[in-house]
């Protein structure tokens, strides 16, 4: 067969196949879409398949081999009274992280969204996602410096004459410790200081869907700025809020690298992950501590869903 002869029967392909697709645009569709869900099906779904039938073997005792037996065994090992306490412990933090977020964030959302025109819009912008671009490493390291012992909050207390209140603080229960970069308030301050701008953008983008002219009406009927929060502004903006939540949420719940960096001895959720799936080997363990966050974040999402929150992602 003739190179010309090859050329027109591969463009009289074409151009069938090409009838065949305009006239069926779901086969094009389907197409498109297959390699995408190939790669979703086999890497994305096959490995946490994969995880949650390891979190159902247990890891045998005596010669310290995986057990390849379905069991529930591994999951009771989840509510003895040290894996609770760690369960619970990343709770407790992911929530105070994302309430502190929303608090925090509101107030830079309301006037970005409100006030910030031409110029100051972009510098909004900017000096959110700024914090993104850099490495996420040095961030941590750099602030483990700020909190430490010889840092700068220590230099400026001391500077102030308030070293009084820093070992106040430092002496509270559970969440003091020796010095800011070894508790759980370093621990929590670092994770706001990194994921604020998750909280901040989406809250501002609900913000600006909110018609200014509702907050002239409810000045003119008589409501004061609190009930014009309350009443207006609150319930208008909460799908951002939860929609922030979701981010500041579910990215504490599984991070390991802050707590390991910036913390006690205490682990966490991620921690005991990384520990139990490498020094201790208990893969079924390490398993089963991960389907935790993922069951809740399920949960959540759900919930989030019915409030609307993915109407402003």
């Amino acid at each position: 067969m003739s190179v010309a002869a090859a050329v027109e029967r591969t463009g009289g392909f074409i151009e069938r196949l090409s009838d065949v697709l305009f006239r069926r645009p779901r086969m094009l569709t389907l197409l498109l879409l297959l390699p995408p869900l190939i790669w979703i099906g086999v890497v994305y779904v096959g490995s946490l398949f994969a995880l949650l039938l390891q979190s159902f073997y247990k890891l045998d005792d005596f010669s310290g081999l995986v057990v390849h037996e379905l069991t529930l065994s591994t999951y009771a090992e989840l509510i003895e009274e040290a894996h609770l306490q760690v369960i619970l412990r990343t709770i407790v933090m992911s929530t105070m992280v994302t309430l502190a977020c929303a608090i925090i964030a509101f107030p830079i959302a309301y006037y970005a969204a409100r006030y910030a025109r031409g110029w100051m819009k972009a510098a909004f912008y900017l000096a959110v996602m700024t914090p993104l671009w850099s490495s996420y490493l040095v961030k941590i390291y750099a602030w483990k410096l700020i909190l430490a012992k010889e840092g700068i909050i220590t230099w400026m207390a001391e500077s102030l004459y308030l070293s009084w209140l820093l070992e106040a603080i430092l002496a509270l229960p559970v969440v003091g410790g020796p010095s800011l970069s070894f508790s759980y308030i370093g621990t929590f301050l670092v994770f706001v200081y990194i994921w604020i701008p998750y909280m901040i953008l989406p809250i501002q983008a609900a913000l600006e869907r909110v018609p200014g002219n509702l907050i002239e009406a409810s000045a003119d009927l008589g409501a004061d700025p609190g009930q014009t929060f309350r009443t207006v502004l609150l319930p208008l903006a909460l799908p951002g809020i939860v929609a922030g939540s979701i981010f500041t949420f579910s990215l504490t719940l599984g991070d390991y690298i802050v707590p390991q960096i910036v913390g006690n001895s205490r682990l966490m959720i991620g921690q005991a992950v990384y520990t139990l799936q490498g020094t201790a080997g208990n893969i079924p363990l390490a398993a089963a501590f991960t389907v935790v966050p993922m069951a809740i974040m399920g949960l959540y999402l759900f919930m989030a869903k019915r409030m609307g929150a993915f109407d402003v992602l």
